[in-house]
């Protein structure tokens, strides 16, 4: 599956093609265990069992990933996440901004088979790993979502509250610095204001304070009838 990213630094912008090959989804990311708790309660609220451990790696097919502005899924009991997005391509690391779209009745019954049942919204844009390391604490998280014509802030927070790609990483790999080319993982979310709950445009932000910059994506989502 082959994504293309404008790679954003100092000196401006390139592009690169992307062959991914292995997509991962980190779940249950946060280093406060009290905070990774709350976000089992917001999803028990909505049936979804407590995971057999934290972080858990769920496998998603490449072919999940998207950089469109609409897209489609099937009833109307789904929502976005954002989340922080690493990735290897030609022996460097970058990272960019995705959503973990969910089916969240699904969830109730199976996390894996909710996540894969729905696209995997990312931006167009990259910055080098290596540009922000020193203070990926530092970067923050938001999304936003419409609910009636209005948009609503539906979720922001630091990367600090979130373990990072170092910890993550070598977690999924096994003690492994960095992820294989063609790999890409998110790195897990914050809690959302005032509930888990569809809407039909989700906007996600990846936000740098040090530089001023960001990363942002924004798509629609067009819910397809449920048929018996």
């Amino acid at each position: 599956m082959q994504v293309t990213f404008d790679i954003i630094d100092d000196a401006g912008q390139q592009p690169l093609a992307v062959d991914f090959s292995e997509l991962v989804v980190a779940g249950w990311a946060g280093r406060d265990q009290a905070v990774i708790e709350h976000h089992i309660e917001e999803l028990a609220a909505i049936g979804v069992p407590r995971p057999s451990a934290t972080p858990l790696f769920y496998r998603i097919a490449v072919n999940q990933l998207t950089q469109a502005e609409r897209v489609q899924v099937v009833g109307a009991q789904t929502s976005g996440e954002v989340e922080a997005f690493v990735f290897n391509a030609g022996g460097e690391s970058y990272v960019s901004v995705a959503s973990d779209h969910t089916d969240r009745e699904l969830e109730a019954h199976s996390v894996a088979l909710s996540k894969q049942a729905c696209v995997k919204p990312l931006a167009r844009q990259a910055w080098r790993l290596a540009d922000v390391a020193d203070y990926w604490d530092e970067l923050v998280i938001r999304s936003w979502i419409d609910e009636g014509g209005r948009t609503v802030a539906y979720q922001e927070g630091p990367l600090a509250s979130l373990r990072s790609p170092a910890d993550l990483i070598a977690t999924y790999t096994g003690g492994g610095a960095r992820l294989s080319d063609g790999t890409g993982m998110t790195c897990g979310t914050v809690a959302v204001q005032g509930g888990i709950r569809p809407a039909s445009a989700f906007t996600m932000e990846l936000f740098d304070p040090r530089r001023g910059r960001a990363i942002r994506h924004a798509y629609a989502i067009d819910v397809l009838p449920v048929v018996a």
